[in-house]
């Protein structure tokens, strides 16, 4: 059982619908970045989510296209995003973390020494957006045996026909795209995504946790009361990247938890 498993686990047994926060590693800097990582946890958040920035984000809208521009102007690597999980860990053995990105970096340094550093940096999972089920014995295979979880992506246009491909080697939670865009582009309706996640809860006994569109504490008790839980990134990456100060970006991100866990 991954953390990530166990966590799920400890919230079905309250009751109680999980909160995942993504940001950028890096943005704006390797300090702040962490600075605000180790204070998730505190604020309510029950899954990171930690950015690896990458050239070609293509599933990202502006505002996190701009946050791994900044990184990466900054010198982030995938290296030190695996530091950066790292130096979370010492302090936080029980918060997973979820590496979410894109596959270039990980081929580049190759699957297998890649996995490794994952794991051993305290690494739980992995979302690979631009890698489809079709690609599974790439990464997802490995990653599985490596002891990682592998979270795929559900879309709108996930139909019937595709989602039992999409959900076969999927582990940890799916990850339900609320919109049909990129990232950041349009807000989540409750009423729209409910019957698309009962669909996929139909199919597996995952949770499915709802992502994209989501930027505000009452949108996040909407979502969550109709899957097992919601992502925010875009709407707390933006607070990063205008300089809020780490104090107020953590008390926006406890208020959209609290939303979340009321769900």
């Amino acid at each position: 059982m991954t953390r990530i498993d166990a966590k799920f686990a400890a919230l079905k047994e309250k009751g109680q619908k999980a909160f995942v926060a993504y940001i950028m590693g890096g943005d704006p800097d390797v300090e702040t970045s962490l600075e605000v990582m180790k204070g998730l946890p505190a604020a309510g958040v029950d899954v990171i989510e930690l950015g690896v920035p990458f050239t070609d984000p293509m599933a990202d809208g502006p505002t996190i296209q701009l946050a791994g521009q900044r990184a990466l102007e900054g010198g982030m690597t995938l290296q030190k995003t695996l530091d950066m999980a790292a130096a979370f860990r010492k302090e936080d053995d029980t918060t997973p973390i979820v590496l979410m990105g894109y596959y270039n970096p990980i081929y580049n340094r190759g699957v297998d020494q890649f996995l490794v550093d994952a794991k051993a940096a305290g690494v739980d999972g992995l979302i690979v957006v631009d890698l489809p089920p079709e690609e599974d014995d790439e990464l997802c295979i490995p990653a599985q045996k490596a002891g990682l979880n592998f979270i795929r992506l559900a879309t709108p246009t996930t139909d019937d026909k595709r989602l039992p491909k999409v959900l076969q080697n999927t582990s940890g939670f799916v990850y339900y795209v609320s919109v049909t865009g990129v990232t950041g582009s349009a807000e989540a309706q409750a009423g729209n995504v409910g019957p698309e996640v009962a669909r996929i809860k139909s199919a597996t006994d995952i949770p499915v946790i709802v992502g994209f569109g989501v930027n505000t504490p009452e949108k996040a008790e909407a979502i969550a009361s109709v899957a097992d839980g919601t992502v925010v990134g875009s709407a707390i990456v933006s607070k990063i990247g205008a300089g809020e100060p780490v104090a107020d970006i953590l008390d926006f991100v406890k208020s959209l938890a609290d939303g979340a866990h009321r769900g």
